[in-house]
């Protein structure tokens, strides 16, 4: 087996390496064949592994020692468990539906053979993060994926906005990746090694060592480090400000970064770093607030956006803070059984937001869509679909893992689950509201694009839409099949580890009947919930103003101008970041230059040394006089002195 967990990420990486390298002699053909060839051969070999591991069969080896310094090795090695099996397929699963999807998307771009091998070096990064067993391994898919994140984001190179925006997200994502390096760095120090498993068995032991003098702890330090790296990843507030303007790469890679890869990579870092964040109640708490503010005002922000992908970019980072209130709930499974569910709905509104950009010439402002239900059917059913399940609509997949997190947090002890459980439950009828005003204005209600382009709107070719069906089943299904087992069961086995006084799932399995279908159980007893009551005010409220009264909007809108505005500036993140750190970074970087290198170095060191120099050499220029007795009166005195300093000494 230990072959076969070597070319699941090797096989992207060999697609990646043939259409970057020789793309000009394989043709656009080739590269798609290639890359394609080797991502659903990842595919097929993680649902391989899967079922192994299913069987219990589990395994933990290093594949390649790196170095050995100070009596540390440094290795590449393989964590194959449960939370790996079950990340590996979804990871797989999604990046081959974008990589048929990108034939179709991509077919006139001149840059088709680099996007193809961007996107399978993208797979691999992230699966060498997701398959790791050590830090240093974790390490490097980490700053892979950020990598060819900046890579894809500013793919069309040409235009200034995608360059800010790849610029945006690498430097956002640096402030996370400090802390992140901090953290590990704390781990090495500590526990005196980067080996999983090494380290979570000695974080018992070591949940009481605190720093120097001080009562701080050690843990706590550690895993607020590594959650800032989170935070930048996953694109928690405030570090979330890049993941808006990603949209500015193509729509495959805005599906796979937001739906299965790097904005996931944090929340299953902190899952699998469970073990450690267990014996730290500050950071749980710290993790919660910081996930709830997410969810709840980034929805907001939903509210108003006009460009199509934006809107469903917010709807990613709201959802994002779903997955990281039930990691600080130690609702873990829950969390990752969201991650789960949502790469697949995700991905499915992202393409379907695609194929209507397709349709529409590259039109992405909903105020010039409408009326596309009639000549664009499979794409309108499938992103009713995506919209359900992200809404958490009884029965379709968003509805079993979100119900779950929400209900996790109620049942959660830390002091900060009361302001979680408030901002996620208003958040479940911002959510339906905004997804369902996305749908109205680009799918129903009369055209508002030219007629000219509405005429020539077609239903995208079936390398697009064959994806969006693909996807929509697991969106519907997915959640029947697996909640019990991830959530109520032992599907995770070791791999997630919760003290008996966190573990909010099991106070929640304790209330249904496991010899029945715990699924539908989940069902009924969700129909009367909170929640999905406000999903369905959510719904009402967007039919009504936007299907009945779409005149409402626009006078809510002038009512509330002030907070239109405020949302409209999405907080003035953008604008604080500008004054305070890029003008601030400017301004350093002004000062530096001219003291530094323009007085400093330029005036003192260089231009300096010169006009010693020439100084020095405006004053021997006077003793050259061309008379004799000059000299010799200079060779007496030379001469004299020499004697004196010889006969002294």
């Amino acid at each position: 087996m230990e072959t076969i967990y070597l070319a699941i990420p090797l096989s992207c990486l060999v697609g990646s390496i043939a259409a970057g390298l020789f793309g000009r002699f394989l043709g656009r053909v080739g590269a798609h064949r290639v890359t394609i060839a080797g991502v659903a051969i990842s595919f097929v070999l993680s649902t391989v592994v899967f079922v192994d591991v299913m069987r219990g069969n589990l395994f933990n080896g290093t594949v390649y020692t790196w170095a050995i310094s100070g009596g540390v090795p440094f290795e590449i090695g393989f964590l194959i468990d449960e939370l790996t099996a079950m990340m590996i397929v979804v990871v797989t699963f999604v990046s081959f539906m974008v990589h048929i999807y990108t034939i179709g998307y991509m077919q006139d771009d001149p840059g088709y053979q680099r996007f193809f091998s961007y996107i399978a070096l993208f797979t691999f990064a992230m699966l060498m993060l997701v398959m790791s067993n050590n830090f240093l391994q974790l390490f490097f898919g980490w700053e892979a994926v950020g990598l060819v994140s900046y890579l894809l984001i500013g793919f069309w190179y040409q235009r200034e906005s995608a360059i800010a925006a790849n610029l945006k997200a690498f430097l956002v994502n640096r402030v996370g990746d400090f802390g992140f390096l901090l953290g590990i760095a704390a781990i090495l120090y500590v526990f005196g090694s980067l080996d999983y498993a090494t380290v979570f068995e000695a974080a018992p032991g070591a949940a009481s060592a605190t720093v120097a003098d001080t009562e701080t702890l050690w843990i706590t330090v550690i895993c607020l480090l590594l959650f800032l790296g989170a935070m930048g990843k996953s694109a928690q507030v405030p570090l979330h400000v890049w993941l808006p303007d990603s949209m500015e790469g193509p729509t495959p890679i805005s599906a796979l970064i937001h739906a299965a890869t790097m904005v996931t990579a944090g929340i299953f870092m902190v899952a699998r770093m469970s073990p450690l964040f267990e014996f730290s109640d500050t950071a749980l708490n710290v993790v919660l607030v910081i996930g709830s503010l997410t969810a709840f005002f980034m929805a907001l922000i939903g509210l108003v956006q006009n460009d199509i992908k934006r809107v469903v970019a917010y709807s990613t980072l709201s959802q994002l803070g779903y997955m990281t209130v039930a990691l600080g709930a130690s609702a873990y499974a829950a969390g990752i059984f969201h991650l789960g569910t949502h790469a697949f709905f995700k991905a499915l509104l992202f393409l379907a937001a695609g194929s209507v950009i397709i349709a529409l010439h590259h039109q992405q402002d909903m105020r010039y869509m409408g009326g596309l239900k009639r000549v664009m059917p499979i794409t309108w059913v499938t992103a009713i679909i995506g919209t359900l399940a992200l809404i958490g609509f009884p029965g379709f997949s968003g509805f079993f893992s979100k119900d779950a997190i929400i209900e996790a947090v109620h049942y959660s002890e830390q002091p900060a689950a009361g302001f979680a459980y408030v901002a996620l439950t208003l958040g479940t009828l911002i959510t339906a509201f905004y997804s369902w005003r996305l749908i109205f204005l680009t799918f129903h209600g009369k055209p508002r694009m030219s007629e000219h382009d509405f005429e020539h709107a077609k239903e995208s070719p079936w390398v697009v839409t064959l994806p969006l069906i693909l996807l929509a089943i697991p969106s519907v299904v997915i959640g029947w099949m697996y909640v019990q087992p991830l959530l109520f069961g032992d599907f995770f086995g070791d791999s997630i580890k919760v003290l008996p006084e966190h573990d909010t799932l099991a106070k929640i399995g304790a209330h249904y009947d496991h010899g029945g279908s715990v699924a539908w159980q989940m069902l009924t007893h969700g129909l009367t919930a909170l929640p999905v009551i406000l999903t369905l005010v959510g719904t009402a409220l967007a039919y009504f103003m936007y299907i009945q009264r779409p005149d409402l909007p626009g006078k809510i809108a002038s009512t509330f101008s002030g907070l239109y505005r405020v949302l409209m500036n999405k907080y003035g993140f953008d604008e604080f970041n500008e004054f305070v750190f890029a003008r601030g970074a400017r301004k350093i970087g002004s000062f530096f230059w001219r003291k530094g290198d323009e007085s400093v170095i330029d005036g003192f060191m260089v231009n300096g040394t010169a006009r010693v120099v020439g100084w020095f050499s405006s004053v021997v220029r006077h003793i050259q006089t061309g008379y004799v007795y000059h000299y010799a009166f200079a060779m007496i005195i030379g001469l004299f002195v020499f004697m004196t300093w010889f006969l002294s000494s």
